[in-house]
């Protein structure tokens, strides 16, 4: 009649047949969807733990070139435990130094009291780092003349 070639269902069963292979379908495209929403959500956690290693990175840096310098030109180093105040660059979202955990998620900040860097992530965990300013430190990477960035343990 309308040109058309889709078929009428002939029966009840038929019918049922459909709604049935429609359910499944949708089940199935459900189940796939939660599965790759989750992919997604630790694919952003992960990233996000590899943007805070490479700003860390990128301070390790910078402690290791006024190190350098110091050792080079003399001099003193900074006395501050910030060891953002050591450096020329600081991490985007660095919020300065703060008494206790600020409300915003996804920024550093520099905690005066625990003395630490500190970076919390969307979810809430925080990662902490500490300047250290000795040679007792059990790992020898990204540490010149005992200065260097240690990460501690995420709370």
């Amino acid at each position: 009649r309308c040109g058309t070639s889709a078929r009428l269902p002939s029966s009840v069963d038929e019918v049922m047949r459909r709604y049935y292979e429609f359910a499944i379908a949708v089940i199935l495209i459900g189940i796939l969807s939660l599965l790759l929403l989750q992919a997604l959500g630790r694919t952003g956690n992960e990233m996000e733990e590899a943007g805070v290693q490479a700003d860390a990175a990128a301070i390790r840096m910078g402690l290791i070139e006024v190190v350098a310098h110091r050792e080079t030109f003399g001099g003193n180093l900074p006395k501050s435990d910030n060891p953002l105040d050591w450096v020329a660059t600081r991490p985007e979202r660095y919020l300065g130094e703060v008494d206790g955990m600020p409300d915003s998620t996804s920024v550093w900040y520099f905690d005066r009291g625990a003395k630490e860097l500190v970076y919390r992530f969307r979810d809430g965990h925080r990662a902490r780092f500490k300047l250290s300013r000795d040679g007792n430190v059990d790992s020898p990477r990204a540490v010149v003349a005992g200065v260097g960035l240690l990460r501690l343990e995420d709370q």
